[in-house]
């Protein structure tokens, strides 16, 4: 299984409890790839994540199976040489652009699964993996909020969330997917640039059931959790962000310990981590 990873130094704690929560689930060879790179955007400076952490977590999925790895592709250059000009300010940081250069880079398989950094694999989903997507460029779950407000078609949801997607690279080359995505990231400002770029410009996507990316309620069938910011509405209305590493607020206001073994390991293996990058 081919998975794909995004940003800068800032994603660390969420890469480790994902990577973890994969490892534990899924049984077959895992070869991770993750893009990074160094830009700074005004007054924002944004590090690539450190080879020596990336080292630390290629041993550690080692130690599950000989034949995995986690692998780190600066594209730094690649980035520069279409910055995605309109939206280099929005709320959203230039990093979560970064999958849409994947078909730019040779080392880049047929087939990926792209996950954000904040989802929490819960069952094996490999079966998701394994479908076949030679007929469509990406497969997704619809964004639970989004499929209200924004839609291709207006009769029907069509709108998917891009924390968890099915990647059929090759396709993508064909149809030249990202490349129109990243033109309309440099020419138009977005909500969400590169999920709306993905939606606007896709010509075969495939919609799967919201178990594949849970975003706002855990339930008995979820296969990948993804902590997105949610709304509630007792005893106020609120928005309401809180992400896997922020483990007391997932057990306090979620009431979620189902991942504590994974949380217990990734507090450990951070420590560890942080040891590698700034030994004593």
């Amino acid at each position: 299984m081919n998975i794909l990873y995004c940003g800068d130094e800032n994603i660390e704690d969420g890469l480790l409890i994902s990577i973890l929560s994969v490892l534990k689930n899924v049984k077959e060879e895992l070869k991770f790839y993750v893009l990074t790179m160094n830009i700074e955007n005004g007054q924002n400076k944004f590090n690539a994540i450190s080879e020596s952490s990336i080292d630390f977590l290629n041993e550690k999925v080692k130690e599950v199976n000989e034949n995995n790895f986690v692998k780190r592709l600066d594209i730094t250059d690649l980035f520069k040489r279409e910055l995605p000009i309109k939206n280099m300010e929005t709320r959203f940081t230039p990093c979560c652009m970064l999958r849409l250069f994947a078909d730019e880079i040779p080392e880049m398989p047929d087939k990926i699964l792209y996950l954000d950094t904040d989802v929490v694999c819960r069952k094996d989903c490999s079966e998701f993996y394994n479908q076949d997507i030679s007929n469509y460029e990406v497969v997704g779950s619809l964004d639970y909020y989004g499929k209200w407000f924004f839609k291709n078609n207006i009769f029907k949801f069509d709108y998917i969330n891009s924390g968890v997607l099915l990647l059929n690279i090759a396709k993508i080359k064909e149809t030249k997917l990202f490349e129109k995505c990243r033109k309309l990231c440099r020419d138009k400002e977005m909500f969400m640039p590169d999920q709306s770029a993905i939606n606007k410009m896709a010509i075969s996507k495939k919609i799967v059931p919201r178990k594949y990316n849970e975003q706002r309620k855990l339930h008995k069938d979820t296969v990948l959790q993804h902590f997105t910011t949610s709304f509630r509405f007792f005893p106020w209305f609120h928005a309401l962000t809180i992400k896997p590493w922020n483990i007391d607020r997932v057990h306090k206001e979620l009431k979620i310990d189902e991942y504590d073994d994974i949380f217990e390991e990734y507090i450990k293996m951070k420590e560890n981590m942080k040891l590698v990058k700034e030994p004593i």
